[in-house]
C-alpha cells in the first residue's frame, strides 16, 4: 500500500510541478505576459496545429487510458484508507484529502458512465462536458483544462475583490463617540475612522476577536454574500440563507484543515499542496514563490488558530489584498484587517457594539431598540425573498446550521497523536483480539 501511495503521490506532484514550470516565466513579470511568453505560446499553438487527426485521437485515447489506470489506483488506495478510518485510526491530512478526492471522482463517475454505457452516448459527451465541466473525474482532466480553470478563478477573484472592497466601503458609517461606553472599542474605532491613526497589532487582534463568524455573516448584504461565494469558488445561486450555509460549511472545513496543517507542519506540504492550500483560503498564488506562500499560510494559521481571528474577516482581508499591485497601500494581513474593520456594514457595527456594552453592563435600551429594528428589517427581507422564491417554484429551505464555526474542541497534547472519537476503544479491541488469537495458537 505504501508503495502504491508513493507512486500515486509522485505522479500527482509531477502533474503539479508541470503547472509550476509552466508558470515560471510569469513569476518575474506578474500578470502581464511579455513578448517572450507570447512567442512561446505561439510556438506551442503551432506545434498543436501540426498534429494530425490520427495523432490527436491517439493522444486522447492514451490520456483516457492513463486516467482510468490512475483512477483505479486511487480507488485501491482509498479503499485501504477507508478500512483504516473504520478501524478508528486518524488519517493524516494527505490521506484524508486523497480519500475525499476519490469519493468525489466516484460520484462524478456515475453520470459520466452513462455516456459510455448507452449506445452512441459518447457522441453527446463533448456537449455535456461543455455544459457541465465538473462532471469529468479529476483523473481524466488534462493540464490545459486545469490551467483554464485557474485563470478563470484568478480573473473572478480580481473582479470580486474590487466589488467586495467597494461595497464594504460604501456601507461605512461615522463613529458617534458619545455613545461609546467601552474604552478600547471607542479608542480603536476613533483611530481607524476619525483620526486616521493606525492602532497597534495587539488592539487590532483584540477587536477582531469580537467579530464572530456567525454574527458577521448574518449582517452581510446579498451582494457581499455573493461576492464572498464567488471569491471562495462556491455556488453563488440561491437564497441568502443558502449562501450563508455554504460559507459556514466551507469555513468549518477550512478550520479542520488549518488544525491538520498546523499539527503536521507547513514544511510537510509539497509545492502543489501548498498552492492548493493557499488558493482555497483566497491567498494569491499566481506568480508568488513557494517561500512567500509558506509565509502567507503561516500568518493565516497564526491569526486563525493562535489569535482566534474569525475566518470571515480573514477571507475579506485576503479579498482586499488580492487586487493590489506592487505599490499597494495594503501590504500585510494586519493592514487588510484594519481596512475591513473600517468598512464594516452599519448593522454589524451596531450589533457588535451592543455585544461589547452588554458584556460590561453598559448597554442602553435605546441601543437595544436600534439593533432590534435593524435585525427585524433583515428578517423581513429574508422572508420576502423566501416568499418570492416560493412563488417561482424554487427550493427555499436551507439546511439548518446550528453549529458555531468557532466551536471549541478538546485540545490535544503536542506529544499525543491526534485520534478520532472512539479510537482508543478500537485500538484496545484490536489488541484484545490479538491476545486471544495468540492464546488459541
Amino acid at each position: 500500500m505504501k508503495q502504491a501511495q508513493k507512486e500515486l503521490y509522485t505522479a500527482q506532484e509531477a502533474v503539479g510541478a508541470g503547472a509550476v514550470d509552466a508558470e515560471k516565466t510569469v513569476v518575474s513579470s506578474g500578470e502581464n505576459p511579455t513578448s517572450e511568453e507570447k512567442i512561446l505560446a505561439t510556438k506551442k499553438a503551432e506545434e498543436e496545429k501540426k498534429l494530425t487527426v490520427m495523432e490527436k485521437i491517439k493522444h486522447g485515447v492514451q490520456h483516457f487510458w492513463d486516467g482510468t489506470k490512475l483512477l483505479g489506483t486511487e480507488i485501491k488506495i482509498s479503499w485501504k484508507l477507508a478500512l483504516k478510518m473504520a478501524a478508528g485510526y486518524e488519517l493524516s491530512r494527505r490521506e484524508r484529502r486523497q480519500l475525499e478526492r476519490t469519493v468525489k471522482d466516484l460520484g462524478r463517475l456515475v453520470p459520466f458512465s452513462v455516456f459510455i454505457i448507452v449506445p452512441a452516448g459518447e457522441l453527446f459527451l463533448p456537449f455535456a462536458l461543455k455544459l457541465f465541466p465538473n462532471m469529468l473525474p479529476s483523473t481524466y482532466e488534462d493540464q490545459s483544462a486545469k490551467d483554464k480553470k485557474m485563470k478563470k478563478l484568478r480573473t473572478t477573484r480580481k473582479d470580486v475583490s474590487a466589488l467586495i472592497k467597494r461595497t464594504l466601503q460604501e456601507t461605512g458609517i461615522p463613529v458617534s463617540i458619545p455613545t461609546r461606553q467601552s474604552k478600547e472599542f471607542t479608542e480603536f474605532f476613533r483611530k481607524i475612522r476619525t483620526s486616521g491613526e493606525s492602532p497597534s497589532r495587539e488592539d487590532l487582534i483584540r477587536v477582531c476577536k469580537i467579530f464572530k463568524d456567525d454574527v458577521t455573516l448574518d449582517n452581510l448584504s446579498r451582494p457581499q454574500l455573493v461576492g464572498m461565494c464567488r471569491y471562495m469558488n462556491l455556488n453563488s445561486f440561491g437564497t441568502d440563507a443558502m449562501l450563508r450555509y455554504n460559507i459556514r460549511h466551507r469555513m468549518r472545513q477550512m478550520k479542520r484543515d488549518d488544525r491538520a496543517i498546523s499539527y503536521e507542519g507547513i514544511e510537510s506540504l509539497t509545492v502543489p499542496e501548498l498552492q492548493n492550500a493557499c488558493a482555497s483560503r483566497g491567498i494569491r498564488t499566481h506568480g508568488v514563490s513557494p517561500g512567500h506562500l509558506r509565509d502567507d499560510l503561516n500568518t493565516w494559521l497564526e491569526l486563525r488558530l493562535k489569535h482566534g481571528i474569525p475566518s470571515t474577516l480573514l477571507i475579506l482581508s485576503n479579498a482586499f489584498m488580492y487586487a493590489q499591485g506592487k505599490d499597494a497601500e495594503i501590504d500585510s494581513h494586519y493592514d487588510a484587517l484594519q481596512a475591513v474593520l473600517s468598512s464594516i456594514p452599519e448593522e454589524l457595527f451596531h450589533e457588535i457594539e451592543l455585544e461589547v456594552h452588554d458584556m460590561e453592563g453598559a448597554a442602553t435600551n435605546k441601543q437595544r431598540l436600534e439593533v432590534i429594528r435593524e435585525q427585524q428589517e433583515l428578517i423581513e427581507e429574508e422572508n420576502k425573498e423566501r416568499d418570492e422564491s416560493s412563488k417561482a417554484g424554487a427550493e427555499t429551505q436551507a439546511p439548518y446550521y446550528d453549529r458555531d464555526i468557532d466551536e471549541k474542541v478538546v485540545e490535544l497534547k503536542e506529544d499525543e497523536p491526534s485520534l478520532t472519537p472512539g479510537a482508543e476503544e478500537a485500538k484496545q479491541a484490536v489488541s484484545d483480539q490479538k491476545v486471544e488469537d495468540a492464546k488459541k495458537a
